[in-house]
């Protein structure tokens, strides 16, 4: 008998955790009423949000997360000060953090985001200090690689939304809600592509 795999596309609002599992008080996975047995494919740490896969596949779940695989993953990421176009090249051509030089990336800025919605809670204002918004696309994703990568180009994080993996987007997803995505919706990203 064939197991029945399922396909969660969840968005994970800011301050939780990936997990259904907790030892402390933080809220986690286990209050948005997600099918059981289902197991996040890849990090999402409790300080971003956005874009979380959840299945019972444990063969996607390793297809997804390991970086062999090369499965872009696109980020809006709101960081501190005016970001430079040098900063963006910067971040394109691979940056050295810890040891470990990062791949090419895809970087831009984004303009018109004073409409998207506001973080629970905010993220801190400071009068004098600008914000401004970046997408990156990566194909790797180590612990806190977007994090990192900012603040070494001088531009610290302030808020960061997975928005994508691979063609998967959260568009019409609000925070805290998920769909079940149909077997042919994830076949693409079963394939070394």
């Amino acid at each position: 008998m064939q197991k029945s795999f399922r396909y969660i596309l969840f968005n994970k609002p800011y301050g939780i955790l990936s997990q259904f599992s907790n030892e402390s008080d933080e809220i986690t996975l286990k209050q948005f009423k997600l099918p059981e047995k289902v197991y996040a494919a890849g990090r999402l740490d409790k300080d971003s949000e956005g874009l979380l896969l959840l299945t019972n596949d444990g063969a996607f779940i390793h297809r997804m997360s390991d970086p062999k695989f090369n499965k872009e993953k696109t980020y809006w990421v709101q960081v501190e000060g005016s970001i430079t176009p040098n900063a963006i090249f910067e971040l394109q051509n691979g940056l050295a953090i810890e040891n470990y030089m990062t791949k090419k990336c895809k970087a831009k800025i984004l303009t018109n985001m004073e409409n998207y919605p506001p973080r629970d809670p905010p993220v801190r204002f400071r009068k004098n200090i600008p914000t401004s918004w970046i997408e990156i696309t990566l194909t790797e994703g180590k612990n806190r690689q977007v994090r990192k990568m900012t603040a070494k180009v001088g531009f610290p994080t302030l808020r960061l939304i997975r928005k994508k993996i691979a063609h998967l987007s959260i568009e019409n997803i609000s925070p805290g809600q998920w769909i079940e995505l149909k077997q042919e919706e994830i076949e693409s990203l079963r394939t070394n592509q």
